[in-house]
């Protein structure tokens, strides 16, 4: 009698079954596109801190960069050794790591920075060249003023500053419900940065959920993005009007062959770095989101 085959394993395996079909929608007039250059990394926070769980499983995808969050200084910032042994055992590059957040109007600047440059030096032990910054300082009601836009990026300028004399580059993380949310406040933080000091790290679906047109800000910024987020989001209106939430790639809204052709266009060389905030349904495991990832990307020729 053949065994019963649970619902979750259903979930997943008609997901990753779906993607060996014939794309249905999304196609648009971009089509498949491969990008040469752009190396295909995975971000550790859908383990919610299982940093370990999350390199095993990353590596067992065959990818070759892991993206880690400030959570892992807590526990290897006084033995950077080993977290750096335990990634070249599983053949893995730290393409990215999360610094946390930058926020203006603290009254110490100083220590902001001086966080961010303790960050800067673990990242260097552990042979990686990013560090991403964000913020939590948007204001509860309205846009952020202008002013404030400018403090940050200047604020970000002075972080990428000091962590480039260490060898690290920052770059600046584009998100929902914070200063940088919509694609008029991106352009002001990144005009208001020295593009020696601080680049981007595009993340394709908070631009397209904060208003914008992902392959739009990939051309507009082409010369400043460093990695991406590739990342997909799904309108939940039953959750409420404005209630979205993040899922595997090809499973959203986020128009992915179209963000591929323009990273096509403008010979994107750098990290590709999926990420998925938390698995999108319970009875998924952290794991079997990224095989769906995975099997997206390949199936629009996206060497992994």
């Amino acid at each position: 009698m053949a065994s019963e085959i649970s619902r979750r394993e259903f979930i997943v395996k008609a997901g990753v079954a779906a993607l060996a079909l014939p794309a249905l929608s999304f196609i648009g007039s971009a089509g498949a596109a491969s990008v040469p250059g752009m190396k295909v990394g995975y971000a550790s926070i859908t383990w919610g801190g299982n940093d370990v769980q999350a390199i095993k499983d990353i590596s067992s995808l065959g990818f070759k960069g892991i993206q880690l969050r400030a959570n892992t200084f807590k526990e290897y910032g006084n033995k950077p050794e080993v977290l750096l042994d335990l990634l070249k055992t599983h053949k893995l590059e730290l393409c990215m790591f999360s610094s946390g957040n930058a926020n203006i109007n603290t009254g110490n600047d100083k220590a902001v920075i001086e966080q961010h440059l303790e960050n800067a030096a673990f990242v260097k032990k552990l042979g990686g060249q990013m560090l991403q910054v964000t913020n939590s300082s948007r204001p509860k009601e309205g846009a952020p003023s202008t002013t404030d836009l400018k403090s940050y990026g200047r604020l970000l300028n002075e972080i990428g500053k000091r962590t480039l004399d260490l060898g690290v580059q920052t770059v600046y993380h584009n998100h929902m419900h914070q200063l940088g949310e919509t694609p008029q406040e991106i352009a002001v933080i990144m005009d208001s940065c020295d593009d020696k000091y601080v680049n981007l790290l595009l993340d394709i679906a908070h631009y397209q959920q904060g208003g914008g047109s992902p392959e739009a800000a990939i051309k507009q910024y082409k010369s400043r993005i460093k990695a991406l987020h590739l990342k997909d989001v799904r309108q939940t209106p039953e959750a409420g009007p404005k209630a979205y939430k993040f899922v595997e790639l090809g499973q959203g809204e986020v128009n992915l062959p179209n963000v591929l052709a323009a990273l096509q266009e403008i010979k994107f060389k750098g990290w590709g770095i999926i990420e998925l905030d938390a698995v999108p349904e319970k009875d998924k495991t952290p794991l079997e989101c990224a095989k769906i990832s995975h099997a997206y990307l390949r199936s629009k020729g996206v060497k992994v």
